[in-house]
């Protein structure tokens, strides 16, 4: 089922929206800039103090905990054994040896798609057509049908109850403790088994009407589960169990707790399996560049909507006429782009030699030695070959 709308826009309205862009532009621009030399920031104080790690870091045997590394950097690795049983209260189910136990919570309800077709009118305005559709699809979280365009012939129940994930306090590896969930984290996932007495605490603990089955591994809250009606509910749950990991950390009597490295920042790496320290300080430092460019790639796009923002008011000028609008947006576009490949870039290399003076004098050194290098060859390519006197005649 879907409907169409139709809106229209005027050319003053659109001058309004542009001057705002004006104002929210440059703050949106400030805020990416800021975001870029924070990032280069964290990178290097992340860097460094992996760096620092990887130097003093000892690997100790899992069997006993030796008072003379306490309070230094220690990499253990061995089987792991989830301290007691993680369970979910309110339905009490439970995963006897996991680390963890999720609780996936589905319900059946309403969805809402749009898509919008807009065309440039003549005199500046524009003209909006949009396409709402409404389906019905199972989702983890609910969807708030109050902002649905026709909110009132699609409504959403509330969940009354919702995903969540319980996992233990603690586990041992060896002699050593490491916290619970750092411990599931690391955990292959696999199905948990339902019994019948689940069915007695999901009816009284969702306080639903609805019929409650339990089929395997999925609980159904509905009159008909082959077909399902708003509201509607499916829950499941999945065990995390891990058999070995590794982990790199401040030892702290028998515990395995976060390492302050010299600049403040805290170290406590973790990998499933046997792992010896410099693969998992590899690993960190991979980690560590992936979020490095990720953030760059965000606040590069970031900047370039907020020039779009800024320049924006120009196309809707000339937007007038609706061929030489398209003309002008197109070309703002483009200064966009060149703006932010300008200031981007060059807030990283100040960010750089800010916090890395000493490699950033070295690149820009090199970068001058090769640049006088180019040109110097150049130059003697350029100079004319003069050709040998010749000797006259007697």
């Amino acid at each position: 089922m879907s409907f169409t709308e139709t809106t229209a826009t005027s050319w003053f309205s659109r001058l309004k929206s542009g001057l705002a862009g004006l104002l929210i532009g440059p703050l949106l621009i400030i805020g990416m800039i800021w975001l870029l030399s924070w990032n280069e920031g964290r990178s290097v104080q992340t860097y460094r103090a992996l760096a620092e790690g990887a130097g003093i870091v000892v690997s100790v045997d899992n069997g006993t905990v030796d008072p003379a590394n306490e309070g230094k950097l220690v990499h253990i690795s061995g089987p792991v054994k989830p301290d007691g049983t993680p369970e979910d209260p309110t339905l009490g189910v439970s995963a006897q040896g996991a680390a963890g136990i999720d609780r996936k919570v589905e319900m059946y309800q309403w969805v809402e798609d749009s898509s919008s077709e807009t065309k440039k009118t003549l005199g500046g305005g524009e003209e909006t057509v949009t396409t709402y559709s409404y389906k019905k699809e199972w989702r983890p979280r609910r969807v708030d049908s109050s902002d649905f365009k026709q909110g009132d012939q699609h409504q959403n129940p509330d969940m009354p109850i919702e995903s969540d994930r319980f996992t233990v306090e603690t586990a041992t590896l060896g002699a050593f403790t490491v916290d619970g969930k750092a411990v599931a984290d690391l955990g292959t996932d696999s199905p948990v088994k339902l019994s019948a007495d689940v069915i007695g605490q999901v009816t009284s603990a969702i306080g639903s009407d609805k019929p409650v089955k339990a089929d395997g591994t999925t609980i159904y809250v509905s009159q008909n589960r082959q077909n399902p009606a708003i509201g509607d509910l499916r829950i499941s749950f999945s065990r995390e169990d891990i058999s070995e990991a590794s982990f790199v950390g401040a030892q702290k009597g028998t515990d395995i707790a976060g390492y302050k490295a010299s600049n403040g920042r805290e170290l406590f790496l973790s990998a499933a399996g046997n792992v010896d320290a410099p693969q998992m300080f590899e690993a960190a430092q991979s980690e560590n560049a992936l979020i490095t460019w990720l953030i760059r790639g965000g606040g590069l796009l970031g900047m370039f909507i907020g020039f779009v923002m800024m320049l924006s008011i120009l196309s809707i000028i000339a937007d007038v006429i609706p061929f030489i609008g398209s003309i002008v947006g197109f070309g703002t576009s483009v200064i966009a782009a060149i703006l932010t490949l300008i200031l981007g870039p060059l807030v990283i290399a100040i960010a750089w030699i800010a916090y890395r003076p000493v490699l950033a004098i070295a690149i820009a050194a090199i970068g001058i030695l090769l640049a006088a290098g180019l040109i110097y060859l150049r130059r003697n390519r350029a100079q004319p070959v003069q050709a040998p006197p010749t000797l006259g005649r007697a």
